[in-house]
């Protein structure tokens, strides 16, 4: 009989899904939300467990604590890459507080065992948080000393607690795998032996009255600074078919028929999916070729270039660093002081005029835009 871990690695590796759009509509994280980076095993299961939280608005499942650059699942589930399967948690502060997810945690896990979780074996499954501030280190070690004090363990806690250096999103199809394959999930989690094992070491206390968290944001819940890709259904709920067409499946908008072409207000220009900042209205030009043309990104931002060899021409196609969307090429033939043309499409772009940059999270790249 085939194991539970073989059955959900060819799952995963396959990319099998029903394409059911189960859940509850989600919102994509804004600056007013904070963000939580915990390891529980596997992220399917822990994604699950704190999307079904109050004041919880997305979870992303990824890879943290390793060396490794940019992991594929593959990669990470050799156990060769130092990262651990991960989620992360954005929450509104004014709902659930991060003492309250941090509880939830140790009743989703295994906190006594390093080496996996339930079926899952290996560091690659290791049980772990990583704490984005002084503030959160400082709310794990009091949560720490509740736990000891329930006496629901008899073994030393084997939970690593380390300051967060990274997180890497995981592949499209690990995305709220539980609703788009509701089936297969079921059958992998009931089998994993994670809820019998919790609710035999948690009793009448498994299910927790998280609703006392409620309105005691603290320092440890800072607002997120980072931009993460939404699921695949915000994506398909929210783009319009073009934005969906160009920036998820390499599309082209027509020539001087987009949204941005002629635009001439001062901003910034920001990736349409992640909100991540691409252009500055002060690196724009009139190229004449139908689209906006930047002769730069916003200093610090690292655009991905591949070589694009379609439609019988070779070129160099940009992408957003974070979400993956796909914007434009990048030609040889701009102006000073790069002597670069950033062809983007519009599509791929929100504008933020610079009077409204404060209110929309951006007030750090006014200076850009002089």
């Amino acid at each position: 009989m085939m194991k539970l871990l073989s059955i959900k690695s060819t799952f995963a590796l396959l990319g099998l899904t029903l394409a059911l759009p189960l859940y509850a509509e989600s919102t994509k994280p804004t600056h007013n939300l904070a963000v939580a980076t915990f390891a529980g095993g596997c992220f399917w299961c822990t994604e699950s467990d704190f999307e079904k939280m109050d004041g919880v608005v997305q979870v992303i499942s990824g890879y943290s604590g390793g060396v490794k650059k940019n992991p594929t699942y593959k990669q990470v589930a050799s156990g060769q890459t130092k990262h651990t399967e991960a989620i992360q948690v954005f929450y509104n502060p004014d709902v659930i507080s991060y003492e309250g997810l941090v509880h939830r945690l140790w009743r989703v896990m295994n906190p006594v065992d390093g080496n996996g979780q339930f079926v899952d074996r290996g560091k690659q499954y290791r049980p772990a948080i990583y704490y984005h501030n002084p503030a959160q280190k400082e709310v794990i070690d009091k949560s720490i000393i509740d736990l000891k004090k329930t006496g629901k363990y008899e073994s030393p806690l084997a939970t690593e607690i380390s300051p967060f250096t990274n997180f890497y999103v995981a592949e499209d199809y690990h995305q709220d795998y539980h609703t788009k394959n509701p089936l297969r999930y079921s059958y992998y989690r009931n089998g994993s032996g994670r809820d019998k094992y919790l609710e035999g070491v948690w009793g009448e206390n498994y299910k927790f009255d998280y609703s006392k968290f409620s309105g005691q944001a603290s320092l440890a819940d800072e607002p997120a600074k980072k931009f993460v890709k939404p699921t695949e259904h915000y994506l398909k709920t929210t783009l319009t078919p073009l934005q969906y067409k160009v920036t998820q499946e390499d599309g082209t908008e027509r020539a001087f028929d987009n949204e941005f072409w002629n635009e001439k207000r001062a901003g910034i220009y920001v990736d349409i999916v992640s909100g991540e900042p691409l252009f500055s209205s002060a690196d724009k030009f009139k190229s004449g070729s139908g689209w906006p043309s930047f002769t730069q990104p916003i200093q610090g931002v690292s655009i991905v270039e591949k070589e694009d060899n379609s439609f019988f021409m070779k070129r160099v196609e940009v992408r957003s660093p974070l979400a993956n969307s796909h914007l434009g090429h990048v030609f040889p033939d701009g102006p000073a002081p790069t002597g670069l043309r950033y062809c983007i499409n519009s599509a791929s772009l929100k504008f933020i005029p610079k009077e409204e940059m404060v209110a929309q999270g951006y007030g750090d790249y006014l200076d850009l835009i002089k």
